[in-house]
């Protein structure tokens, strides 16, 4: 089962930033529960949104780099929420690379709804080698997919 938690990369600068949007709809599974008669969007998936994209940034900017493209899996979290997302709320989600090492990087990641910050984390990555290339080249569909319109600042 997949989670896509970005509907779009909007901007992508390779080594630096990348932008994505995410609308929040009453119809996603998490409302069932999560809270009946008061839909509030779990934190968690504000993280898994930040990290997707925080991973996207990453594996795009490396795979040139690297010779392959590096499967980016989230290893550390520290987080702080500010506000409450609900259903209906159009999220601007922005990860910026903090620092890149041989076998790991930092991103800081925040989510805003309009001019207000509603929650940020600094996570660190861990790069994995994808061996099985029906794997790799699902990720890259995925890539191509989520940046398809994307604008790629130089």
């Amino acid at each position: 089962m997949r989670y896509l938690m970005i509907d779009r990369i909007e901007e992508l600068k390779r080594h630096s930033y990348a932008v994505g949007t995410k609308c929040i709809t009453l119809s996603d599974d998490c409302f069932e529960h999560h809270f009946p008669g008061q839909p509030i969007y779990p934190g968690a998936l504000l993280i898994e949104t930040m990290a997707q994209l925080g991973g996207a940034l990453l594996e795009i900017s490396l795979r040139d780099d690297m010779g392959y493209c590096p499967r980016c899996v989230l290893s550390t979290v520290k987080a702080k929420f500010r506000e409450f997302a609900h259903p209906g709320d159009l999220l601007s989600i922005r990860a910026e690379v903090v620092s890149i090492h041989d076998d790991s990087a930092m991103v800081r990641g925040s989510v805003m709804r309009a001019d207000e910050t509603i929650s940020e984390a600094e996570m660190i990555f861990v790069f994995l080698r994808v061996e099985d290339l029906r794997l790799e080249s699902s990720r890259r569909e995925l890539i191509e997919l989520l940046t398809r319109k994307t604008k790629f600042v130089e």
